[in-house]
């Protein structure tokens, strides 16, 4: 089965554009389950730019599917997860001065930090997941983490201008997600996917959920988000379907 995570963060940008009330994210969370989303994500930074603790904590008690809450490898964050219990924590880059999460985590630079983040996490009952881009080598070194899951960066497939590019992203995204699944990693997906693009990286059977977000908030600004979810499921689960 291949499950769909709609993140919510841009909902909060436009709430936080005017340090407004709304729109609420919390609304938007319910919507997107009610559109057939299978659990709901979302980056809680370092610098609160879109997502606030409010908004995490409510989001606790109100998903009836799944809640991740992407954030970094800090113990600020690790506290904060330990305290909220979602069900899945994604760890991931931050740069202050970058408009969105700019590539992978370099889990190879970075293992004496990550490591013990994922252990603690862990020991608290929540599944960890590690935001890498689609390089052999970080897949390994994810797995020596001992996290359960990857979630590979698509930018590259995503941001691809041309059939040799797409077709060398694709191959990436590919040799990371098998290699991942023979390591016992489950396997996930995300960033800059939209409908047009979704097609082949859903057709991937070793790819157990996409993590979407970007795209279907701009389609809910037009259609409603309960609409932007319904149309974001049938394509993934109709190249899904074509693959088999």
């Amino acid at each position: 089965m291949l499950r769909l995570g709609v993140n919510i963060d841009h909902v909060a940008s436009v709430r936080q554009a005017r340090r407004a009330r709304e729109p609420d994210p919390v609304h938007a969370a319910v919507l997107a389950e009610l559109g057939g989303a299978d659990g709901i994500t979302v980056h809680l930074r370092g610098d609160r730019r879109h997502i606030q603790d409010r908004d995490v904590q409510v989001l606790r008690q109100t998903v009836r599917t799944r809640l991740n809450i992407e954030m970094a490898a800090t113990q600020e964050m690790t506290h904060l997860a330990l305290t909220v219990k979602p069900d899945q924590v994604t760890l991931v880059p931050e740069r202050r001065e970058e408009l969105t999460t700019e590539g992978g985590l370099d889990v190879v630079l970075n293992a004496m930090q990550v490591r013990p983040v994922v252990r603690t996490i862990q020991e608290g009952g929540i599944e960890v997941s590690l935001f890498v881009d689609p390089e052999l080598e970080q897949v390994k070194e994810a797995h020596k983490l001992d996290a359960r899951a990857i979630e590979i960066n698509t930018a590259a497939w995503s941001d691809a201008v041309d059939a040799r590019a797409r077709e060398a992203a694709l191959r990436n995204v590919t040799d990371a997600a098998r290699l991942a699944r023979k390591l016992g990693l489950h396997v996930h997906a995300g960033h800059g996917l939209d409908y047009r693009n979704v097609g082949p990286v859903a057709a991937l059977t070793e790819i157990t959920e996409l993590n979407i977000g970007h795209a279907i908030v701009a389609r809910s600004v037009l259609v409603g988000m309960e609409r932007a979810v319904k149309e974001m499921v049938v394509a993934m689960r109709s190249a899904r379907m074509g693959r088999v």
